[in-house]
């Protein structure tokens, strides 16, 4: 009754255009969800409007107290409209995100037991099982990705569906070009009325070959990936507490030169005053550092898997690697220069 009273799923339907919704459905299947969820976005605008709410009277109201009128409902409008687009425009990229993650891990995850699946359908094939009969005893539990999809197209298959239909429509589900080039061609020979099981013989071999070489790939990357994560990790945050140092020391031996010029009288040369705060160097070092650690992570990913959206997972490693070693080479090295500065 509440979900009815604040008209969540009316606010979702209605930021959503309709030329949009078929190609935002066929997105959201690739994810794994069947009906857009209308709620959640009726949701998210609702806490859109909320945080606007807050940051409006909090931060700018204030401001406008000494306006006219018109000039107030002026800048009202147009605070407001802002801070609403910023939010709203934040929370879909941050949708869109999660969704492109759960859609390329769903994908790996299917291309992993494609294979494994396949051998199994050839195998019932050579048991004399029909096409049909064979893909619904191919679905096993340990497919847990792939075998409910398989589960529902067998089910439409042996309802009187057609096949060529029905596998299509599984392939539509996932961002696969593996997946769907196997399906075109088990399509096309099975409406030629082929031999379909020493087909997808070839497509096991052809496959598990190309996780091999994928494997070998990945394997022989390793020196890079070691050599980038040490740069990164490691040798980049020494640099950068080195310099902070190393500016301290500057910045404190030119004052001190500068006193006793003064002191001394005139001289034919004068030393000039370090504009460079070491505290505004030191917000700019762990600035670069997480940047550097963020778009590093990625390559690392391009290099292993030859895929950026892998990658996610090593930037919390990256990140939080090197603003821990920068931390731990500052305390050393103030240590060190102690004396110095």
């Amino acid at each position: 009754m509440a979900l009815k009273i604040i008209f969540l799923e009316e606010f979702g339907k209605a930021f959503v255009p309709k030329k949009a919704a078929p190609i935002l459905k066929k997105y959201l299947l690739k994810a794994g969800f069947n009906e857009v969820p209308y709620r959640l976005f009726g949701a998210l605008f609702y806490i859109s409007a909320l945080i606007t709410t807050l940051i409006f009277i909090a931060f700018i109201y204030p401001y406008l107290k000494k306006f006219s009128l018109l000039e107030i409902y002026f800048y009202s409008f147009f605070g407001w409209f802002m801070i609403q687009i910023f939010f709203a425009t934040l929370f879909m990229l941050l949708v869109y995100f999660y969704l492109d993650l759960k859609i390329y891990h769903r994908t790996r995850k299917m291309e992993d037991q494609l294979p494994d699946f396949l051998q199994v359908l050839s195998s019932n094939l050579k048991g004399g099982m029909t096409f049909e009969r064979a893909l619904w005893a191919a679905v096993k539990p340990r497919f847990n990705v792939l075998g409910s999809e398989m589960a529902k197209s067998s089910k439409k298959v042996m309802t009187g569906y057609e096949i060529g239909k029905a596998l299509t429509e599984l392939a539509d589900k996932y961002d696969s070009l593996m997946l769907r080039r196997t399906v075109d061609l088990i399509i096309t020979e099975v409406e030629s009325g082929g031999n379909v099981s020493q087909l997808i013989d070839r497509l096991v071999d052809n496959l598990k070959e190309t996780k091999s070489l994928k494997n070998e790939m990945s394997a022989s990357a390793i020196a890079y990936m070691i050599f980038i994560s040490v740069i990164v990790v490691v040798i980049s945050p020494l640099l950068f507490a080195l310099s902070f140092h190393l500016l301290a020391i500057i910045t404190n031996f030119v004052g001190q030169l500068s006193s006793a010029t003064q002191r001394v009288g005139a001289l034919p040369f004068a030393f000039s005053k370090i504009n460079v705060n070491p505290q505004d160097f030191k917000i700019f070092s762990v600035i670069s550092i997480f940047v550097i650690s963020f778009f590093s992570s990625l390559i690392v990913s391009i290099v292993e898997k030859g895929d950026m959206k892998g990658g996610v997972k090593y930037i919390p490693i990256y990140v939080s690697g090197s603003i821990l070693f920068y931390a731990v080479f500052m305390k050393v090295l103030g240590t060190l220069f102690a004396g110095i500065t």
